[in-house]
C-alpha cells in the first residue's frame, strides 16, 4: 500500500504534519489488515504504526487494528509455520535496527535464524546513525563513536561473516563506514538463501 508511517516528520518534531500524513496511512492500512497480515519490512515504519500511532491519533478507531495486523517478516513467517532454507554453515553478524530491538522485539528473527541453522553473532548497540541525527551538523562524531563501539568492532572480528541489518539507517551506517562490506535484509538472506546465491 502507498502509505508513509510519517516518521520523517515525528523526528524532527513536526507533528501536525505528521498526524496528517500517519492519518491517511493508518486509513490505507485499515483496508488491508482487515482482511490480511501486512508486513512492514523497515522497522522504524513499523514501530511508529504498531506504537507512536497510538499516542498522535488517540481518538482513531482505527490504529489498534493496523497495530495489531502489522506484522515483522519474522513474525509473519513464524505464524505462518514457514520452513527456512537451511542456513547452517552461514555467519551472520546481525544488527538489529533500535527500533527493531526495543519496540518490535528482535525474538522472533533470531528463532527463525536459530531453526534455519545460521551462526548468528547480535550486535548489542546501536549502529549510531539514530535516523537523521547522524547526518545533521555537528553531529558527526557522535555518530562514529557510537558506531565504533559495537558495530564497527562486531564487524571488523568478523570480516567473513555476512551483515544482516534491516533498517535503512543501519546500512546506510555501514556503507559509509565499512565501504565495500555488503549488508542485506532478512528477505534478501531468506530469498537469496533459498536461491542458494548468498554471498559476503
Amino acid at each position: 500500500p502507498d502509505a508513509c508511517c510519517a516518521l520523517t516528520w515525528i523526528s524532527t518534531g513536526q507533528l501536525d504534519a505528521a498526524r496528517h500524513i500517519l492519518g491517511k496511512a493508518v486509513a490505507t492500512l485499515a483496508a488491508h489488515t482487515a482482511v490480511a497480515p501486512v508486513i512492514g519490512l523497515e522497522p522504524s515504519c513499523l514501530a511508529t504504526l504498531r506504537h507512536d500511532a497510538a499516542r498522535l491519533l488517540p481518538k482513531d478507531p482505527a490504529v489498534r487494528q493496523v497495530a495489531a495486523g502489522m506484522k515483522t517478516l519474522a513474525e509473519f513467517l513464524t505464524e505462518q509455520n514457514w520452513t527456512p532454507p537451511d542456513l547452517s554453515g552461514y555467519e551472520l553478524v546481525a544488527q538489529p535496527h533500535c527500533h527493531h530491538q526495543s519496540v518490535l522485539g528482535w525474538d522472533a528473527d533470531h528463532e527463525l535464524l536459530r531453526r534455519a541453522g545460521a551462526r548468528v553473532t547480535k550486535v548489542p548497540g546501536c549502529c549510531g546513525l539514530a535516523g537523521n541525527f547522524g547526518v545533521e551538523q555537528g553531529h558527526f562524531e557522535v555518530s562514529r563513536a557510537v558506531y565504533d563501539h559495537d558495530l564497527g568492532p562486531a564487524v571488523e572480528a568478523s570480516p567473513d561473516a555476512l551483515v544482516l541489518a534491516d533498517g535503512f539507517s543501519c546500512r546506510t551506517q555501514l556503507a559509509d563506514f565499512a565501504p565495500g562490506r555488503r549488508s542485506v535484509h532478512l528477505a534478501e538472506l531468506l530469498l537469496e538463501a533459498g536461491d542458494g546465491r548468498t554471498s559476503a
